[in-house]
């Protein structure tokens, strides 16, 4: 289990190595995802909060990164955060999910993104629940639910 001591080394140290890689030009990209879609993950913009119907939705399932397809999350690591945006306390698989630090807005923050395709999901903060401590507060538009 991850904890915000992992998240700090891996954000100064290097992340692990991902277990394959997807890039994509900027153009290609923009014929894939919609507008939002290009500027949340591509240019590490936000989605306005409360604005996704994920933030509220608990049924069982995985979660995957809205570009590559890669699962990210599992609905037994949501909660409710109250932030507005999903969140949850651990990756499906370390190497899935990289981390950087991140000095915008005159704070650290530990940002998040698709180790795969490097599209950004949103932040990590050390104030989740026990055992991990952990929120991965992801932008909705960010993941898709995979339907099993």
């Amino acid at each position: 289990m991850l904890n915000w001591n992992d998240l700090i080394k891996f954000a100064t140290h290097g992340n692990p190595t991902p277990p394959k890689r997807v890039e994509k030009t900027a153009d290609e990209w923009k014929t894939e995802l919609t507008d939002e879609e290009f500027y949340v993950t591509r240019q590490k913009g936000t989605e306005r909060a409360h604005s996704s119907e994920l933030c509220s939705l608990f049924e069982p399932g995985k979660y995957a990164c809205k570009c590559c397809k890669t699962p990210l999350f599992d609905s037994t690591t949501k909660f409710e955060s109250g932030t507005g945006w999903p969140s949850f306390t651990q990756p499906i698989a370390v190497e899935n999910v990289a981390y950087h630090k991140d000095v915008s807005f005159g704070m650290i923050r530990i940002e998040c993104v698709c180790n795969i395709c490097d599209a950004h999901l949103g932040h990590t903060f050390p104030d989740g629940p026990e055992p991990s401590g952990l929120r991965y507060c992801i932008n909705a538009v960010s993941i898709e639910k995979i339907k099993e």
